[in-house]
């Protein structure tokens, strides 16, 4: 799968995803958990990508970025 391709997937599905989650669990949104239920919802070959850094690195940097979390970084 294209980077770029992987880049727009995530950013969409990361949306998506905090979308469904409970008042009190959007605070702090979980990488680990967007990835489980990426998992679950058969997203996962989203993650399958080349990157000097990593995937799993690249995908939470994206996920961090359109969540507003970079702060943590």
């Amino acid at each position: 799968m294209a980077k770029a391709e992987s880049e727009r997937a995530i950013r969409a599905l990361a949306t998506t995803w905090y979308d469904t989650l409970a008042e009190e669990d959007r605070k702090h949104p979980s990488f680990s958990a967007f990835k489980t239920w990426l998992s679950s919802n058969h997203y996962s070959h989203f993650l399958n990508f080349r990157s000097r850094m990593g995937a799993d690195y690249d995908a939470e940097m994206w996920f961090d970025d359109e969540l507003g979390q970079t702060w943590r970084r």
